[in-house]
């Protein structure tokens, strides 16, 4: 039988704890943690009440490359690299770090729902270890965005807060008449 260190159990449970209370399927457990399946499902059911979702995590990298997608991306991407830069741990550390930080920033501006996931956000820094995204810099704002191979080979890229399609505009629009429409309202 092979020893363990209670410690090392320890932080992979908490490091386990915080990818369910931020929604992290299955997938993501198993491949973040060495704790065994079966104590994964029982802290989960434990923390949530329920069994975890089922299903295929994303696989596309194009779902990143949208208009508002690729900001939130970017964003959450940005704050993981000075993290990476700026403190000593591991991937999936400064991935949770991250995406706290990511989600006070939607808390702060926007009422919505956060438009990138944790699932979503793990699996983006995989696809960027994997190569299948890269980031670069907008030759207009100087900002640093993700992008796919494709869209790196166009010499000038401009991001999306630079060129911001029409539908993104209508979007803006109709939230602030909502918001105008329950201030009045009320």
């Amino acid at each position: 039988m092979e020893n363990k260190s209670i410690l090392q159990e320890i932080t992979e449970v908490h490091i386990a704890m915080d990818l369910i209370s931020f929604g992290a399927r299955m997938q993501v457990l198993e491949s973040e943690t060495s704790l065994s399946r079966r104590r994964l499902l029982r802290l989960y059911k434990e923390l949530k009440g329920c069994s975890p979702p089922k299903g295929l995590l994303p696989f596309s990298p194009d779902w990143f490359m949208t208009w508002e997608q690729n900001v939130h991306a970017s964003m959450f991407y940005n704050i993981f690299l000075f993290l990476n830069k700026t403190q000593t741990g591991r991937t999936i550390e400064h991935t949770l770090m991250a995406y706290k930080l990511y989600l006070e920033q939607c808390i702060n501006y926007s009422a919505e729902k956060p438009v990138l996931g944790f699932t979503r956000a793990w699996t983006l820094i995989r696809f960027i270890e994997c190569g299948m995204i890269e980031h670069t810099k907008c030759c207009t704002c100087g900002g640093v965005f993700v992008v796919t191979a494709t869209h790196i080979q166009y010499k000038q890229f401009t991001c999306r807060l630079c060129c911001i399609p029409s539908r993104a505009i209508k979007k803006s629009q109709y939230n602030n008449k909502l918001t105008v429409c329950s201030s009045v309202s009320n």
